[in-house]
């Protein structure tokens, strides 16, 4: 069991994989940090509709999930950041 990067507390792997499941593709393997420090934000992603992850100290709501971003990159050779109008270097 892996502590969360976060706040050091042991990894729930069945709350955080519950909490990802709006996810594309992502089970707690994915992840560093806890259900308590996961920020899941529903039916976000400017792409698929589906949810996106809050990156942690970040206080904008992405507008790309991690899979779009993934798929962005992958297509276009270009990241597009987790926001739109953003390039990120």
């Amino acid at each position: 069991m892996k502590p969360c990067q976060n706040c050091q507390t042991v990894i729930d792997e069945y709350l955080l994989d519950k909490q990802l499941e709006p996810l594309r593709e992502f089970t707690a393997d994915d992840f560093n940090i806890c259900a308590n420090c996961a920020t899941i934000v529903a039916d976000a992603c400017v792409k698929c509709g589906g949810a996106v992850y809050v990156p942690r100290n970040e206080s904008i709501t992405p507008d790309y999930c991690p899979a779009c971003r993934s798929d962005l990159i992958d297509c276009t050779g270009h990241d597009p950041g987790w926001t739109r109008g953003h390039m990120s270097t």
